[in-house]
Order: structure tokens, then C-alpha cells, then sequence
């Protein structure tokens, strides 16, 4: 009887450790890349973005002339900035 009392103990004991190296760790937070010195702007849809290079005056379509923030991350490099 104690030789099954000490199995189920020492399988129980066992078993949590098995769990916890199988399981992957996960990070709620998202990775985050190292910045290069930039500034935050404000771009004309409203969002904030983060530009590297410097802010411009660019001929828009209308013949007019628009201030744009240049190498910036995500998908566009250069973003009209809002006056």
C-alpha cells in the first residue's frame, strides 16, 4: 500500500514539470525594433507616424506645394504631414 502511495506521489510530482517544458513561452507584448533617432509627426489622415528623415515641401497634384515627412516605418516612406 505505501509502495502505491509513493507511484501516485512521485507521478504527480513528475507530471506539472513534463507540462511546463512542453508548453512554448508567449509574449503579450509585440516587438518592438530599436529606434534610429527619429521624431513623431502628425500625418494628414490623423495618425501619428514615425519618420526618420528630414520633413520636405513637395509639389503636390493640384500645383500646390505640401509638407511631407520622409523615411518613415510602415508601408508609405513619405507621409504628408498635417499643418
Amino acid at each position: 500500500m505505501k509502495t502505491l502511495v509513493c507511484v501516485v506521489m512521485l507521478l504527480s510530482f513528475a507530471n506539472p514539470r513534463l507540462t511546463q517544458t512542453l508548453r512554448k513561452p508567449v509574449d503579450p507584448t509585440p516587438v518592438q525594433h530599436a529606434r534610429r533617432g527619429g521624431r513623431w509627426y502628425l500625418a494628414a489622415s490623423g495618425h501619428a507616424v514615425y519618420c526618420v528623415g528630414p520633413v520636405r515641401m513637395l509639389p503636390d497634384a493640384t500645383g500646390g506645394i505640401e509638407r511631407v515627412a520622409t523615411y518613415c516605418e510602415g508601408d508609405k516612406p513619405i507621409v504628408p504631414l498635417r499643418d
